[in-house]
């Protein structure tokens, strides 16, 4: 047997038909969509990298040929800022609310390419099953971010343990308390410390992300806001790009597969203890919402 695999061409012809033949196999042997995702993976920052679902999501680009690399963070204020600098290539983290405080505040223009889900933002405690069970003058903890603060000082106005000198806007603040008619003293800490907090205070607004890290039970909340209202559509999760990079063939397939992958979407349920309200409201739907929001904000700021 010849040690050649292949026989020398002996003319340019020969050569091409050897090129075609090569092709031809590596496409049979489903190497095209390595081809395609051969690249530089595209990195995705998140809050919970470890939540299995993200895993599964990994494995169904690379299904469709798309390299992806999940990048966790745990604190929330350094994502976009790593996203503008071209750290990250995509982010998903935020819900528009506090993308429009971010884009607002620094000038910026990320812009949403695809919607996740609405996830609701809950009180707990370690030492109460009722808001109305917490003393008067307990210390409560809301996160200390713009737009998680002012959704956390409404639920607490909702449970009754407060009232907001403003009735309660998208950007209500500490200052807003009115102390003289609240019956507890809010206090504020990064939204990764609120839930690590509980042994000290009353009563914490907890993000979702940081529930089960923290042993707590999602039923077991206190209060709650309603995702599925109407009024909470700008508090919606998003795939976040840098605005240039808004129509990327391949980052809009990554939030079509995200959106359409039974296990990825049971993952975030599972993980959001069935609370999560899963979206795919539609690119310039979520761009509206965005730029109405920013539009509060600045009237605020």
């Amino acid at each position: 047997m010849s040690d050649q695999l292949v026989d020398a061409p002996k003319s340019r012809k020969g050569l091409l038909a050897v090129v075609i033949v090569i092709v031809l196999a590596l496409l049979a042997g489903g190497y095209f969509l390595f081809l395609r995702g051969s690249g530089d993976a595209i990195k995705i920052g998140v809050v919970g990298a470890s939540d299995p679902y993200w895993k599964t999501f990994e494995e169904a680009a690379a299904d469709d040929g798309i390299e992806v690399e999940i990048v966790d963070f745990s604190d929330y204020t350094q994502l976009n800022a790593a996203l503008s600098n071209g750290e990250l290539d995509l982010n998903q983290f935020q819900h528009l609310v506090f993308l429009a405080d971010y884009n607002v505040s620094n000038d910026d223009n990320l812009t949403p390419i695809g919607a996740t889900a609405i996830y609701p933002l809950a009180l707990y405690s370690k030492q109460y099953t009722s808001a109305e069970d917490i003393p008067d003058g307990s210390r409560v903890i809301v996160p200390d971010d713009t737009s998680n603060q002012a959704r956390g000082l409404k639920i607490l106005q909702d449970a009754g343990l407060i009232e907001l000198t403003d009735g309660g806007t998208i950007f209500s603040g500490i200052s807003d308390v009115d102390t003289a008619n609240s019956r507890v003293e809010v206090i504020t800490a990064g939204a990764d410390f609120t839930a690590s907090s509980l042994d000290d205070v009353a009563a914490a607004i907890v993000n979702n992300d940081f529930v089960e890290d923290a042993g707590l039970d999602f039923d077991a909340a206190l209060a709650t806001d309603d995702p599925s209202d109407p009024v909470a559509a700008p508090y919606v999760n998003v795939f976040v790009a840098r605005d240039e990079d808004k129509d990327n063939e391949d980052y809009l397939k990554l939030v079509e597969i995200y959106q359409d992958t039974k296990a990825v979407t049971d993952g975030v349920l599972e993980v959001s203890g069935g609370t999560a309200v899963l979206l795919t409201t539609p690119v310039d739907e979520l761009a509206k919402l965005l730029s109405d929001t920013e539009k509060v904000v600045e009237e605020n700021k």
